[in-house]
This record gives structure tokens, sequence and C-alpha cells, in this order.
């Protein structure tokens, strides 16, 4: 039976199959590691069997009730004027292995003072030259608009020190586990680490280091499109890369790939790439925005796809253009692009414009004849946006005086008096606002100006795009 167990497993630690690529992964390239998820779900336990299973001298901090005099021991002047500490069995001097448990309950004075260890493996300036790993824990951050969070205590860490680890792993919760693996923690006991699974852990870690540079070589250059590629899409979607997150991210895509190759020959790179992504965001530690699942996996699957184009390919231009309504003008004028995509550009850009803008996008639209290659939603989507401008507004209404919805229309007919009389966009604009106010879209004077505002920008965009 235990030979068909994963290897984390045959370690003691059960439930971590899915990410065990990515744990191998880490330990393969001895990048940063840091493990999130919920009480109870065996973080520590991980990091504590996969670090007796090394044999390295190992320190596990609560970095909650850490001190800094507990890293490096007391300070005492030397007979030469240099500082020495004087050192005690709990101090990092000597250890091959350091975790900070409860990251993220650490004050920020002493977070600060651990960021060299992580970053560079120094501390007071001085090298840690026999530190090999450098993991980390902590429970889901508890961000301010989570009035139910479990975690009140777990606050978000800083991005600069959440972008020093390289590996950011959710760790399974109970309720992802099959029952046949919860039977299983349920009857596990804490028993010695079986020599033969750590044996097989250092030689795989081995192997993986072997086979890494080999991979690199081979994927590199189609990687390094692919990342550039996917942080532009995530930029996109609210999630910003640093440019160091980037070159993490490529190594962590082949190391990942080293991890799955040793236990799948035929494991594909796309898989792997999709894996090491989803483990990499620094933002899952912080109160940065994290794209939801669907949109991450949309960026991987167009990142992936714009990876074997051509660097002058249209759809790969577009898929680098960052304004929505640029992307979508732009998809109008490429005929090569199926009905599909172009219609997946449009809706996202109609979803990411504000009103106004999103009525500019169906009008041009219409009126270039590009809303024929729409798929039918998207197709009705546009023209439903395009007839509330294309169309007159009959507006028939008994508001209150001195209302605020009063207050709104009165400020919808002073803008609309505003307009210049000839121009082509003055009747599309006055049938916009009164559309917009019959279907209870314009609640204040503040949302007529900007819906107005938007519509200007966009048909200014539009005829910069058309010249």
């Amino acid at each position: 039976m235990k030979d068909s167990l994963s290897l984390l497993a045959r370690l003691g630690a059960l439930g971590m199959e899915s990410v065990e690529p990515v744990v191998i992964g880490a330990l393969i390239s001895a990048e940063p590691l840091l493990l999130i998820g919920p009480h109870g779900t065996g973080k520590s336990y991980l990091l504590n069997r996969v670090a007796r299973a090394l044999g390295l001298a190992w320190r596990h901090y609560n970095a909650a009730l850490l001190n800094f005099d507990d890293l490096v021991g007391y300070p005492l002047p030397g007979p030469d004027g240099q500082l020495a500490y004087v050192q005690t069995p709990a101090s990092i001097w000597g250890a091959g292995v350091v975790f900070f448990d409860e990251i993220s309950r650490c004050r920020i004075d002493l977070q600060n003072k651990l960021f060299p260890i992580v970053h560079e493996r120094r501390v007071q300036g001085l090298l840690l030259d026999q530190l090999v790993y450098r993991w980390a824990a902590m429970n889901p951050p508890a961000l301010e608009q989570e009035e139910g969070s479990t975690y009140r205590g777990s606050e978000p860490l800083d991005l600069a020190l959440a972008d020093r680890f390289a590996f950011a792993i959710e760790v399974p919760a109970w309720a992802d586990l099959p029952e046949a693996q919860q039977h299983q923690i349920i009857l596990a006991r804490d028993d010695e680490v079986c020599p033969e699974a750590a044996r097989a852990l250092r030689g795989r870690i081995a192997s993986g280091r072997q086979l890494v540079p080999r991979l690199h070589e081979q994927l590199a250059e189609r990687l390094a499109v692919y990342v550039r590629l996917l942080v532009a899409l995530l930029a996109q979607a609210g999630a910003v890369l640093s440019p160091r997150r980037a070159g993490m991210l490529l190594r962590n895509i082949v190391t990942v790939h080293a991890a799955r190759l040793l236990t799948a020959p035929d494991a594909a790179p796309r898989e792997s790439a999709l894996l090491a992504l989803t483990h990499s965001l620094p933002q899952r530690a912080t109160e940065e925005a994290v794209p939801d699942r669907v949109r991450l996996l949309a960026a991987h699957r167009e990142a992936w796809k714009a990876a074997d184009l051509g660097p002058d390919d249209p759809a790969r231009v577009l898929l680098l253009e960052a304004d929505p309504l640029r992307r979508a003008l732009w998809a109008a004028r490429v005929s090569s692009l199926s009905a599909i995509d172009f219609s997946t550009i449009v809706a996202d850009s109609i979803a990411a414009l504000p009103l106004g803008g999103r009525h500019a996008l169906a009008l041009e639209l219409f009126a270039g004849g590009a809303a024929g290659r729409l798929v039918a939603a998207v197709a009705e989507q546009c023209a439903r946006l395009y007839a509330l401008v294309a169309t007159p507004q009959q507006l028939s209404e008994t508001v209150h005086a001195n209302s605020t919805r009063h207050r709104a229309w009165q400020h919808v007919v002073a803008t609309l008096a505003r307009l210049p009389r000839g121009d082509t966009d003055t009747v599309p604009a006055t049938n916009l606002l009164v559309g917009l106010f019959a279907a209870n879209e314009l609640a204040t004077e503040a949302d007529v100006d900007r819906a107005l505002a938007a519509w200007h920008s966009a048909r200014e965009q539009v005829r910069e795009v058309i010249a």
C-alpha cells in the first residue's frame, strides 16, 4: 500500500497530492516557500516532515511570539570592537533550514528584519552560509471587507515581503480532500520518517536539479514569451506582477515541470505552467486582489496559445493592448479572428467599460459592420446598447420637485442644452443620457457627468483608431 502513495504521503504528510509537484519544485530550486491555508491543514507538519527527511539542521520559529534576540542570540562586543553574538541552541546560525510559522502574525518591525533572511540569506548583513531553505506558513489574511473572517489576527503581508517568496502555495483544505484521504488522515500516527521515503525525497531533489538546466535550455525562450504575455493579461485583470516575479515565474515553471517529469515522463509543459502559476502569486498573502480561477485559467490559455504566434501577429498584439476599448476596436479590424475570439474580446471590453464608453463601442461596431461577426449572445448585448444611442428616446415620468431624481433630470436637461447643435455626436449623446435616465442608470448629477465624459472620451478614441 505504501508504495502506491505519493512521496509526501510516504513521508507522513497526507492530502498534499495536488500541490506535491510544487513543493518538490520548491525543494529542487531551494527558493523561498510560503504555505497558506486554514489552521489544521498540515502546513507545519508537512515542513517538519520534509526537514527531518532532508537531515538538515532545522530551526522552527513561531513568528507571532518571536523576538529578534531569539534569532541571532545576544550581542556582545568582541575584543577587536566587532559585534559578536552569544549563540543559543535556537539561534539561526548554522541552520540549514529555517521555518517562520505564523508569519502573518509577526510584528511589522520584525517582518522587516526577516526580509533579508528570506531574500538574501543574511541577517544583520552577515551571510548565513549554511542556510539552504527558507520557509514560512500563514493562515489566509483577514481582509477588512471580510466581516466573518476566522483569522482576524492574520494580517496581510507587505507586498515587498510576499514578493520575495517564489512560491505561495495554497494548501488543500479539509473539504477539498476526498473521503478516502480524510479517512487516512484521521487514522494517521506521527511515526518516525520512513528512511526509504527520506532517501527517495533526497534522490528526487538531486535528479530534479540535474534535469533543470536541460529543461531551461529547451523551454526558456518559449516560456519567456508566455510569461511576458501572461503578465500583461493579469495586469488587465487587476493583478500586477513585478519584473522580479516574472523571472521567478519562469524558473518556477521549469522546476515544477522537472518535478512532474520525474514521476510522469509524458507530463505536458502547459499543465506544469498552470500549476506553477496558481501557486506563484504573492497577492495571495497580501491585501491585493487575486484573479479568480476562471480569469486565471483564461489568462493562462490565452498566453500559452499566443506564445506560438509570431511577434507581429495581430492576435498577439491584441493580447498586449491593455485598454479595453482600443482592444475591441483593433479586434474589429483583424478579419482572421474567429467569431468566438472576437466575441470574447468584445464581451470583455463591454464589461470593463463604463456607461457611455460601452455604448460608444457598440455604436462603432454596428456603424462599421463588425457586429455581424459576433456570436448571437454578444451581438444581442451590443444591439441593446446600440439601440439606446441610435434611437430617439421617449420619457414620460412624474418626479417630485427637489428630489434627487428631479435634480438629476434637471442636470440632464442643462447638460443637453450645452451640447453643440449640428455636431454628429449630439443626437446620440442626447439619446444616451435620456435613455440611461429612463432606465434608472443615472441617479445623481455626478452619474450624468461621468456617463457623458466616458462617451466623449470613447468617441475620441474611436476617431483616433479608425483615422
